[in-house]
Parts: C-alpha cells; sequence; structure tokens
C-alpha cells in the first residue's frame, strides 16, 4: 500500500537537487585556493610587501619588548616567552635581522640608551605592560584587516599571528587577574 501525498505542495527545490547543483555554483563562482581575492595584477610583489612589512611589524615589536625589558628588569621573566614568539614571527615572515631568540645584554643596554621613539617605556610596570597589550592589539587588528588582500598561505600565517597577538594582549593585560 503507498502512502498517500503530502497535503501540502512542495514549494522550493527538493535537497537532491541543491546537492547536485551546489557544486557547479562554486565551480563558476570561481572558488578556488589559490587566489586570495586580493587587486589583480599584484600578485607576487604584493605578497612579498605584505610578508616583509610583517616582519618589520614583528621586529618592531621585538624591539618594544626588549625595551621594556631593559627598563623594567621585574616584568622579563613575564616577557620573555612572549619576546620569544614575537621574533618567532618575524622570522616567519622572513625577518629576523634584529629579532634574535633572545636580547644580548649589549643588545638590551642599548636599545634602553637609545630606545626608538615608539619603544619609550612607562615608569611603573603597569603601565609598561599595558603599553605592550596596546601595540600588540593594534598590530592583531592591522594583520586581521589585512587578510583579504593576501594569498592563502600568507593570510593564514597573518591569521595565527594576529590570534597569538590577540593572546598576547590577553597575557600582557588579564594574566595576573
Amino acid at each position: 500500500m503507498p502512502f498517500p501525498p503530502s497535503p501540502r505542495a512542495r514549494s522550493g527545490p527538493r535537497r537532491r537537487s541543491l546537492l547536485a547543483v551546489a557544486p557547479a555554483a562554486l565551480a563558476l563562482t570561481g572558488c578556488t585556493g589559490g587566489d586570495s581575492g586580493g587587486p589583480a595584477g599584484d600578485g607576487p610583489a604584493a605578497a612579498d610587501r605584505a610578508r616583509a612589512r610583517a616582519a618589520r611589524d614583528s621586529e618592531g615589536l621585538v624591539e618594544r619588548y626588549d625595551a621594556v625589558i631593559a627598563a623594567r628588569p621585574g616584568l622579563a621573566g613575564r616577557l620573555r616567552p612572549l619576546r620569544e614568539e614575537v621574533a618567532r614571527h618575524a622570522k616567519a615572515f622572513g625577518g629576523g635581522r634584529k629579532a634574535s631568540p633572545s636580547p644580548s645584554p649589549s643588545a638590551s643596554a642599548s636599545s634602553a640608551a637609545s630606545p626608538s621613539p615608539s619603544a619609550v617605556v612607562p615608569g611603573n610596570d603597569k603601565d609598561a605592560l599595558a603599553g605592550l597589550a596596546a601595540a600588540e592589539k593594534e598590530l592583531a587588528d592591522r594583520r586581521a584587516k589585512a587578510l583579504g588582500g593576501v594569498p592563502g598561505e600568507l593570510a593564514r600565517l597573518l591569521a595565527s599571528v594576529a590570534a597569538a597577538g590577540a593572546a598576547h594582549v590577553y597575557l600582557l593585560t588579564e594574566g595576573d587577574a
């Protein structure tokens, strides 16, 4: 005995129709893993510029960590692991000239003697940590905004490093709470 038809008529496409059409629709819209949707024609040169900028930004952040560690030695134990991670980020982006894994005493002294304008260290621990947290947050936000204009692998690296920066902000601001 067959089942009686449903009392209401179905409107719209059925599930099988959607499943059959979905792959074709994706192919027509140009969804591929290779293109980031960035500006046409920039290609590798734009990615190289973005990678170099990210490396410089990480190196600058390492300098800030070095300045704070030199000026506020009591924070060194808390900051050194974060600084080392930022140095690894710089290296991952192809940098690393200024972002050696651990600062030498002479490098720390020279950083403290002539800090860059962005590496001026506040007079107390709380403000020094807040300054580092602000720098980490600003950089993480900038990297998150840059994701759409870079190719896939670089976008994944930027996203990962931006997430790490957000975690650093938490550790710098809420870590003792």
